[in-house]
């Protein structure tokens, strides 16, 4: 697992942001599906006759889902989004908690037989937590190890033990999405080792709980295990050592050696004696702790094993890994069978009864014949090898073209998932993205509304992108990466607020066509409108906020603190979402943000209550929705000189350089023209803010001067005679509807201030 920046795992971005990041997941049509590759899964089952079993699966799209599992069928019924990157591994604890590590450097603990509440986010990895180990018989112990090189063993009962509210605890959960469960705080303070291994006893200020750390590693943890009791715990990692320890007291009780490369995977049996682990090096190796050596090795493998499953009786193993199969092994008789071959490296394992659940970097899950309870029926088939115990070996049967034939040719029951984006292309318009996912289906996706306006099916995504080239130039105002399979839209600030449009380019009825309408303000709008209506309610229900709510007035005295802040003129408490900014609410994107408080978080727009205030959101969101503050921005003038055609007989009519917006268009430079060519004199009409005194440098020439002409109703006096006038810039006619930054941008090309040319049209 390499390091990656995400969408949400803002503490190891390369790049320094001052302000928070607000950051939309755009979601596919159906929700019920993953849309990346599936990194773990968990089967429970059911306790009762008649109750189903369910499978849990953690997703690289950065949640978690629950199904229900009939004999021939799958149904989500619950997903589990909190985590704002990829979730790495899942484990039960007891019958009623699923924990989840993610990418995002947190745990998350979760009742999984309810609705998806989180029921508490734990977090104390420094790093990506790739792995976790639960204890069979001792549900309150849960491991996890990272990519930091920690290992920590959390008591459960008191990392979780619910406290009446408290500051504290609204800090640490509200931000993560705990519907209904905020009032979280464990008190227990618990031993942590220090890297002598002496005992000491210290509680954390901001949580109040520190689980023990078992120090030892010095490079990334990949693998944990754990026995029944939950009395010895192993892991191992790009140290390429298996290291053994007593849970209980965090202290290392042995080190075993033997492979040659990463260790990916661990499996113990129930009574803590035999271990088995899966390595990059494409060994299997059986390890007796008693003896504290490794008995035996297999080489079943060409590639890295990723995966392991061991029957209950811990005769058989199950693998799988980066070369596609899923092997069967009798670790007595060291017999190996080729079970099946997908098309996707294996990722994780889990036995159901007799079949076998495989996840895969693909976005589906399938389940497979077994054998489980009894094994050996499916030796009986044939088809067999032995396993060698030199990985070359292996690799050499492979290459002499002796390759075993699987089992089973197809699963026999397989959950789809949604096809996860793996190309994109922000469009110039900068408000369309091009993508292609892993189908090779071409779709083209609006940010500002969150949708798919154009599904092209499997064309050529090259081709498909120059088909959709537009001459035009906006300000890029957001980033995008599509690391959980989906479109991450990413706002900083100030940059979103650069991008600029009139409303008659964006077709808003109702609204003055040469009105400027900010791309950022009117999306943070829609993203929030949700949120808005929930917070009015709850506002007017609560006659008195209690300090709860963050009103506008309390953004406003804040914001005089702020320096250069601007306020959007056009936008006087304009709470109305124009249609280029609704979001869906059949599929509502997600939002991945913070605040002042408690960390990342997730959650869909739908679900947002209305009680979330500057602890959850960055501050300059709200001063914007709120309070339709934008901070201060460059470069949404353009700077232009304006001379008569060269041999053209038209008088000289500036002498100074002109400042207009950059979007203005061109059919408002040929109207300033025009004007000026009748009048001798911007028309006395005109607001005071736009008026342009011939011969001034630095004249501002607004989109007000020479908008009337343009868009407004009625003829002007001047407009009876109005001549025909054209812009050229280096020689090259411009069509009226372009803006300055496209001329700048395509005709002009240099870095110096834009230089146009008018003339009278032949004829005119």
């Amino acid at each position: 697992m390499h390091r990656v920046g995400s969408a949400g795992n803002t503490n190891n971005s390369s790049r320094p942001r001052k302000e928070k990041r607000l950051t939309y997941v755009l979601n596919d049509a159906d929700d019920t599906k993953h849309s990346a590759g599936v990194n773990c899964l968990a089967v429970l089952k059911s306790v009762g006759t008649d109750g189903c079993d369910y499978l849990f699966t953690g997703s690289r799209d950065g949640t978690l889902k629950r199904w229900d599992l009939m004999e021939d069928s799958a149904t989500c019924s619950t997903t589990f989004e909190s985590h704002v990157d990829w979730v790495n591994d899942t484990v039960l604890a007891g019958d009623n908690t699923l924990v989840s590590c993610s990418s995002d450097t947190t745990l998350k603990a979760w009742n999984c037989l309810s609705g998806g509440t989180c029921t508490r986010t734990l977090r104390q990895h420094s790093d990506y937590v790739t792995c976790l180990a639960a204890a069979e018989k001792n549900s309150n112990i849960v491991a996890s190890g990272g990519l930091g090189g920690e290992v920590f063993v959390w008591d459960l009962e008191a990392a979780l033990v619910p406290l009446s509210k408290s500051s504290d605890a609204m800090e640490d959960d509200c931000p993560n999405g705990v519907n209904g469960s905020g009032n979280l705080l464990p008190i227990t303070s618990l031993r942590t080792i220090s890297s002598s291994n002496s005992i000491s006893t210290h509680t954390n200020q901001s949580q109040g709980y520190v689980p023990l750390a078992a120090k030892g590693h010095k490079e990334s943890v990949y693998a944990l295990a754990m026995n029944d009791s939950g009395t010895l715990l192993v892991s191992g990692g790009t140290e390429k050592v298996v290291r053994v320890w007593d849970p209980r007291t965090g202290s290392k009780t042995m080190k075993l050696r033997g492979h040659t490369d990463n260790i990916r995977v661990l499996l113990m049996d129930s009574t803590g004696r035999l271990c088995l682990s899966g390595s990059s090096d494409s060994m299997i190796r059986l390890w007796d702790l008693g003896q504290q050596r490794c008995v035996h090795s297999y080489a079943v493998h060409t590639d890295s094993v990723w995966a392991l499953a061991s029957t209950p009786t811990f005769s058989h193993v199950y693998s799988g890994g980066r070369d596609l199969s899923l092997y069967l092994t009798d670790l007595a008789t060291r017999e190996s069978l080729l079970l099946c071959t997908g098309e996707h490296p294996i990722l994780q394992l889990a036995l159901h009864d007799d079949s076998i659940w495989v996840a895969t970097t693909d976005s589906s899950i399938n389940r497979w014949p077994a054998e489980g309870r009894n094994p050996q029926k499916v030796f009986e088939r044939g088809g067999s090898f032995l396993a060698g115990n030199l990985s070359f070996s292996r690799a050499r049967v492979s290459l002499e073209g002796s390759t075993p034939v699987p089992v089973y040719k197809e699963p026999t029951l397989s959950i789809p998932g949604t096809p996860g984006i793996v190309q994109h292309e922000i469009m110039n318009n900068r408000r369309n993205v091009l993508t292609k996912d892993t189908s090779g289906s071409v779709k083209l996706w609006e940010v500002t509304r969150g949708i798919v306006v154009e599904d092209y099916g499997k064309v050529s995504f090259e081709k498909k992108r120059e088909e959709l080239f537009e001459m035009v130039s906006i300000p890029t105002w957001f980033t995008v990466d599509t690391r959980l399979g989906s479109l991450s839209i990413h706002l900083d600030t100030p940059q979103c607020f650069s991008a600029e449009m009139y409303s008659a380019d964006l077709s808003i009825v109702g609204k003055p066509e040469d009105d400027k309408v900010n791309l950022a303000r009117e999306t943070l709008k829609g993203l929030l409108a949700h949120w808005l209506a929930k917070r009015k309610q709850r506002v007017g229900s609560q006659p008195s906020a209690n300090g709860d709510v963050l009103s506008g007035k309390d953004v406003s005295h804040r914001s005089i603190t702020h320096s250069r802040i601007e306020v959007d003129c056009n936008a006087e408490n304009d709470t109305m979402v124009y249609p280029p900014f609704e979001f869906s609410t059949v599929s509502p994107p997600s939002l991945i943000t913070e605040g002042s408080h408690g960390g990342p978080w997730r959650k869909k727009i739908t679900d947002l209550n209305g009680t979330e205030d500057e602890k959850d959101f960055p501050f300059w969101c709200l001063d914007c929705v709120l309070n339709n503050r934008l901070p201060p921005r460059e470069n949404t003038k353009c700077s232009f000189y304006l001379h008569p055609c060269e041999g053209s007989a038209v008088q000289i009519l500036t002498q100074g350089k002109l400042s207009a917006p950059r979007i203005l268009r061109i059919q408002k430079v040929i109207n300033y023209v025009v004007e000026k060519m009748v009048l001798d004199k911007p028309l006395e009409s005109v607001n005071p803010e736009g008026t342009f005194t011939p011969g001034l440098v630095g004249g501002q020439l607004t989109h007000s001067v020479i908008g009337d002409g343009s868009y407004r109703s009625g003829v002007k006096p001047w407009q009876k005679l109005k001549p025909s006038i054209e812009i050229l810039c280096n020689n090259q006619v411009l069509s009226p509807d372009v803006s300055l930054a496209t001329v700048r941008a395509y005709v002009w090309k240099k870095s110096e201030d834009l230089i146009l040319n008018y003339r009278l049209i032949q004829g005119g």
